[in-house]
């Protein structure tokens, strides 16, 4: 029992650890997983959650700080007591979250490991539960656990080290872009091949007839069965970028941004657009226009044609302007606004407002 109960504590410790982490490199993306649970929870017990929506950020780094801090507590047995039932009110609470969204289908993503896994609702409940489990086995087990690695002042001090440097982490991280970028639209991605499949799918027809299912791999030329459903059989050969569309009044621009050298200017919505930088921004749209390497300058945003014609004129930006989806955008950076640079679809760079580059760092990545 005594070799079981410490091979959980660790477990749990590092759990907690890694869970904090990932979510501090994209605090951005996990505010934005918080905006949607303050969103249905607005929806379903009223309008009081969005209060919270505008401080979603913030929110994201308290808890994942709050998370580092337990799993190391835990680890070093930091009054371990009292460490335990802090984390226990934690595991309620991301029990509750993770149930909620599997009964009812609200939050289809926990978000519980950011975007470097994604679990299913059901995962995550799963998740949650066997971590529980892991709690209960180290609260039983505590006379195991006696030995602190960190009593007194030394203790407190560890605990303020690892405050300090996960909260560090993730003010970082949201003042430029992930340390580690999980998503699609990645460096070094090509987003015209994730947008085709890796391998042609193949799928099976669910048919019935006379109230008896059967599957079949080609489609059955017996009129006397009924389709119901098509399921994929390969689906992790699907392509990873599905929603990927760039247009403006005269028609659909996607191919077209995929061709040639391009710095497109972000800029997902004028209301949350930061305005202190475009200044910079200007300079550098005009700048890489007279670049020897051909670099176009656009715009991409997803407000409304009326709402960006007046930022446009209050910013004076002078680019062209095309539009796409606002889940797209926040999906390719997570900054607003910012910068991806383009060589025939390949991402060569991003860039955060308070990180733009200079022309010739735009010429020397491609």
């Amino acid at each position: 029992m005594k070799l079981i109960t410490r091979i959980c504590w660790a477990l749990l410790g590092i759990v907690f650890i890694f869970s904090g982490l990932i979510k501090l490199n994209d605090p951005v993306g996990t505010g934005l997983k918080l905006e949607e649970y303050f969103e249905v929870f607005a929806q379903d017990f009223g309008s009081f959650f969005l209060v919270f929506r505008n401080a979603a950020r913030t929110l994201a780094i308290i808890l994942s700080t709050l998370e580092v801090v337990l799993g190391v507590a835990l680890l070093l047995r930091w009054y371990l007591s009292k460490t335990l039932w802090v984390l226990l009110a934690l595991l309620v609470f991301f029990g509750f979250l993770t149930f909620y969204s599997a009964a009812f289908n609200k939050v289809t993503d926990c978000g519980c490991f950011g975007d470097f896994l994604k679990l299913t609702p059901w995962a995550s409940f799963t998740k949650d539960m066997i971590l529980l489990g892991l709690w209960v086995v180290v609260y039983r087990g505590q006379r195991y656990l006696r030995h602190s690695y960190a009593r007194g002042q030394l203790g407190v001090v560890y605990i303020t080290v690892a405050t300090a440097v996960s909260a560090g982490i993730g003010v970082y991280a949201l003042g430029h872009l992930p340390y580690f970028d999980f998503l699609p639209y990645k460096v070094g991605n090509n987003i015209g091949k994730l947008m085709q499949p890796s391998a042609p799918l193949r799928y099976k027809y669910i048919m019935t007839r006379n109230g008896t299912e059967q599957e079949f791999t080609d489609y059955p030329t017996d009129t006397t069965w009924k389709f119901k459903e098509m399921v994929a059989l390969n689906p992790l050969d699907g392509p990873k970028i599905t929603d990927f569309r760039v247009w403006n009044d005269e028609g659909d621009y996607t191919q077209e941004i995929l061709k040639g050298n391009k710095l497109v200017l972000i800029v997902q919505s004028v209301e949350r657009a930061d305005r202190d930088r475009f200044k910079q921004i200007n300079k550098l749209l005009l700048a890489a226009d007279s670049s020897q390497k051909k670099i176009l300058p656009l715009v991409v945003t997803s407000s409304s044609p009326a709402d960006f014609d007046v930022f446009r004129h209050d910013m004076n930006l002078v680019a062209p302007v095309y539009y796409a989806d606002a889940t797209v955008l926040k999906t390719i950076i997570r900054s607003d606004p910012g910068f991806m640079l383009l060589q025939n679809g390949v991402v060569k760079g991003k860039f955060h407002y308070h990180d733009i580059p200079t022309r010739a760092k735009l010429e020397g990545l491609l």
